[in-house]
């Protein structure tokens, strides 16, 4: 998905200021095919992107790059078996989670997604507004813990996590689920490449108050892409200047919570606390 949206952001600045019906009028395509083909909602056969790159005089590296593009938008993803369970806009954010050399991440209600174990994760997410039954809840639970491979890839991204000091007080699941999330939590404060750190309740007001994001980066000349919470799904945020602001506010609160060390003593402290 996130291929297909790269590609469909691509073929909308190579058509520049040529009017869709202009350009679906050379096809004989309608205007709607060309929108979901740019909007990432349809992907694109080999033989239309030819035709469409004809029509917009794309260059021969443009070709390169919008085939392998549509390519990687038509290949099967590995969630997809768990796609009936969570809403289309899920696709973008594995997808650039998978993808993403850097994620940064703010949460101040529960512990980041990547580091929950099975039962706490099924805590959170049965509590979810848009869950039905048990079953979505055990097919949501599942694409959490295999989402977490993307810890063990070659090379793993680097993941650096800002958790609000809340977090490791809220008793999701109850103590006991709590007190091994903990025990979980400080055991991969420890893996190379994962920085964590615990914002005090004493830093008070921040940059972030009332909002939850993760920020994706790459190294492949992508843009980096902002992914804010909320109770339907969240956003996917890519203006520069919107990005900016959540570089800045992340920026912030890591400078304002406690370093490595003490944040690994506060989480050992609190899970002992529950015992």
């Amino acid at each position: 998905m996130a291929a297909r949206r790269e590609l469909g952001d691509e073929l909308r600045r190579l058509r520049g200021e040529r009017r869709g019906a202009e350009v679906v009028a050379a096809l004989g395509w309608s205007e709607s095919k060309l929108s979901r083909i740019e909007t990432a909602r349809i992907g694109i056969s080999d033989s239309d992107l030819e035709r469409l790159l004809r029509v917009l005089e794309a260059s021969s590296d443009q070709w390169a790059r919008l085939r392998e593009l549509a390519g990687r938008g038509r290949a099967r993803v590995w969630w997809a078996p768990y796609r009936s369970s969570v809403a289309d806009r899920y696709d973008e954010y594995v997808a650039f989670e998978a993808e993403a050399a850097t994620i940064c991440e703010w949460e101040a209600q529960v512990v980041p997604g990547l580091l929950q174990t099975d039962e706490y994760a099924y805590a959170v997410i049965e509590v979810g507004a848009d869950v039905q039954d048990p079953e979505t809840v055990q097919r949501r639970t599942a694409l959490r813990m295999a989402r977490q491979t993307v810890l063990t890839r070659e090379p793993p991204p680097r993941l650096r996590v800002v958790l609000d000091e809340s977090a490791l007080r809220r008793e999701v699941g109850g103590r006991g689920v709590l007190r091994r999330q903990l025990k979980r939590l400080y055991e991969e404060s420890h893996r190379p490449g994962i920085e964590l750190r615990v914002l005090p309740l004493s830093a008070g007001a921040h940059a972030a108050l009332g909002e939850t994001f993760i920020i994706f980066e790459f190294t492949d000349g992508r843009a980096p892409v902002v992914h804010s919470e909320d109770l339907v799904g969240g956003q996917l945020r890519t203006k520069d200047a919107d990005v900016q602001v959540y570089r800045d506010a992340f920026a912030d609160l890591r400078a304002r919570a406690l370093p490595v060390g003490p944040s690994r003593e506060l989480i050992a402290r609190t899970g002992d606390g529950l015992r």
